[in-house]
């Protein structure tokens, strides 16, 4: 299992597979042929059915054009079959012909592979890929899930994940502060601000829920908006573990150092999925997404309140099993509808979870394991409507209504 560094990128919105992935995917490309004259990048699958909304043509072409001429080819029927989220970019020399070729996938995340590699260019540095066997070595050893991420990370991971917490913590307070419309044809208005003012009026309870509501949606209209956000573990999630660290660190006065702690769990558990079933919308749906994202902050805030390693394994387990079969069908191909709201009911739904676990033992029937595996099985059964091709669920009903 790879570094818990490539759930947590910084990076601008609206999509870590749709237009971080693209553009790392074009860093790569032009750093290897910077003497091409053109480019030519062909988008299949969904990459091409929503890289207008998610501006994946922009992500590359404002890379590669900085050097020479490129142009984008759509190919949204065709699904290249190692993943839904093909590219395949030419070199081309003066005479137009071709120098070199390159497929690469954009598999969620913001993280690239090649056929039959699950990433590339990252070194594996765990020797553990389950829960269940991460969770066993955590009670023999007597050790927190924070400290095997430290043990096989090394020390200097504390100061990755402190970069982490600062642009997530900016991210919540720049969402806050902007008002007004997001780009794109749906003339969405920013929500945030209004959640949180009106949270403030209600006594704890409603004011707590409000207050999460409005750190989620802060960060998820930045990421529309194409503002700088951190992949936890996608963009279209990127809201939910901010919103309930930024709560408990404000609410509850938790330490920065306990934050950290909580964000390197949050990841292991992101990590895990990641290895063994998918973060990508195109591949499995939105439980991929939103439903990952909310096992993060679940474990996340069951680890700040002191849970026990078993509580914050069915913590996480809770927030993905409740998110199993949702779909990716995002309005117009934007990280809008309905990805903006996902983010504030994942987050509320996070600290629900947190909560479950915590009047139990720990103890339970279904692992977390248990469910990622399904939620890979469902979403390979899930049709390709409902997986990020903007043509089915909520974005068909929308285009049918206009």
């Amino acid at each position: 299992m790879k570094s818990i560094k490539e759930i947590y990128r910084i990076g601008t919105g609206p999509s870590s597979s749709h237009t971080m992935g693209p553009r790392f995917a074009a860093e790569k490309f032009l750093q290897k042929h910077p003497e091409a004259k053109s480019f030519e990048v062909t988008l299949y699958g969904s990459l091409a059915a929503t890289g207008k909304g998610h501006m994946t043509d922009k992500a590359i072409l404002e890379t590669l054009t900085a050097s020479a001429p490129a142009q984008i080819i759509w190919k949204p029927q065709v699904f290249l079959p190692f993943h839904p989220n093909g590219m395949r970019f030419k070199s081309l020399d003066e005479d137009g012909k071709v120098t070199d070729e390159w497929t690469v996938y954009s598999v969620g995340g913001g993280t690239l592979a090649e056929e039959g590699v699950s990433s590339i260019d990252t070194p594996e540095i765990y020797p553990m890929n389950t829960m269940t066997e991460i969770l066993k070595w955590c009670q023999s050893h007597g050790r927190s899930y924070w400290e095997f991420v430290e043990k096989f990370e090394g020390p200097d991971i504390w100061d990755y994940l402190a970069k982490i917490w600062k642009v997530m913590q900016e991210s919540v307070e720049r969402g806050l502060d902007n008002e007004g419309v997001l780009p794109g044809p749906l003339n969405l208005q920013r929500k945030a601000y209004k959640y949180y003012i009106e949270a403030g009026g209600y006594q704890y309870t409603m004011q707590s829920r409000g207050f999460v509501f409005a750190y989620a949606l802060a960060v998820s209209e930045e990421n529309a908006a194409g503002g700088k956000i951190v992949t936890a573990p996608t963009c279209g999630s990127c809201g939910v573990v901010p919103a309930v660290l930024y709560h408990l660190s404000k609410s509850k006065s938790f330490t920065e150092k306990r934050i950290l702690h909580a964000l390197a769990t949050a990841g292991l558990f992101g990590n895990v999925v990641k290895q063994n079933a998918s973060l990508s919308g195109a591949e499995v749906g939105c439980q991929g997404e939103v439903g990952v994202a909310c096992a993060m902050a679940a474990a996340a805030a069951t680890q700040l309140f002191g849970g026990s390693v078993s509580q914050i394994e069915y913590a996480a387990e809770m927030g993905l099993e409740h998110h199993l079969g949702m779909t990716c069908d995002p309005v117009c191909g934007l990280v809008q509808i309905p990805c903006i709201e996902r983010n504030a009911f994942a987050a509320a739904r996070a600290l629900d979870s947190n909560v479950y676990s915590s009047f139990s033992d720990g103890m339970h029937r279904v692992s977390f394991d248990k469910v990622v595996n399904v939620m890979k099985q469902t979403g390979h059964d899930l049709p390709s409507l409902y997986k990020e091709t903007a043509e089915g669920g909520l974005a068909k009903d929308y285009i049918q209504m206009e």
